[in-house]
C-alpha cells in the first residue's frame, strides 16, 4: 500500500519557508547587523571626540567633527571588507 505523504507530521509544517526565503531572511539579518555596526563605530568615535573637546574646552567642537568623519571612514571600510567575503 503506498504511503500517504500528508501525515499529521507534515500538516503542521509551514510550507512558506522555501530555501529562497530563508536566504533572504539571512541576508536581511546580515545587512541589519552591518547597519548597527556602522552606527556603533560612528557613535563611539563621535563620543570620544566630544569628550576630548569637553576636556580641552574648545569653543568649536572640531575634534568631534573630525572623529565623526573618521568613524564614517572606518565604518565604510569595515562594511566593504565584510560584504566582499
Amino acid at each position: 500500500m503506498p504511503e500517504n505523504n500528508d501525515t499529521n507530521e507534515n500538516r503542521g509544517s509551514d510550507k512558506s519557508d522555501t530555501p529562497g526565503q530563508k536566504k533572504s531572511i539571512r541576508d536581511f539579518a546580515v545587512f541589519a547587523g552591518v547597519g548597527f555596526q556602522m552606527m556603533a563605530v560612528i557613535g563611539v568615535c563621535a563620543f570620544i571626540g566630544y569628550k576630548l573637546d569637553e576636556y580641552y574646552h574648545h569653543e568649536t567642537q572640531w575634534i568631534t567633527a573630525l572623529s565623526g568623519v573618521f568613524g564614517v571612514c572606518i565604518s565604510i571600510y569595515q562594511t566593504i571588507r565584510q560584504l566582499k567575503s
